[in-house]
């Protein structure tokens, strides 16, 4: 089955950040549970369970990949899971953010947000 991208929005913003921390590069669960952390400014802390259970629907979903082969096995801890952001994943972050975009600019037209300098 073919889904478009829209049908996937909006996005639960843990699915979001999830997405966005696979954009540039493959990585395991515990990175990204640190990399959204850290993007988020502490604001945005997964934890194991809301991150695993939205990796199996992200899996599920066709979204992620978990990756065959891991990057460096002979420094790495073979528990690990490394997941990969697929064409659809990216093609969905992509859309949740030019939607949050058109939310911006939206507040920015009535007043709410003060315009770009």
């Amino acid at each position: 089955m073919e889904y478009r991208a829209d049908s996937f929005l909006p996005l639960h913003k843990d699915t979001f950040h999830i997405l966005v921390s696979l954009a540039d590069r493959d990585r395991h669960g515990y990175s990204i549970m640190q990399d959204v952390q850290q993007r988020t400014g502490g604001k945005l802390r997964l934890s194991p369970s809301t991150l695993y259970a939205a990796i199996k629907r992200l899996l599920e979903q066709g979204l992620i990949d978990e990756l065959a082969e891991r990057p460096d096995p002979d420094h790495d801890d073979e528990r690990r899971r490394y997941y990969h952001l697929t064409p659809l994943g990216r093609e969905v972050a992509l859309a949740e953010a030019r939607r949050m975009e058109q939310l911006l600019a939206d507040a920015r037209a009535c007043g709410l947000l003060p315009q770009e300098a």
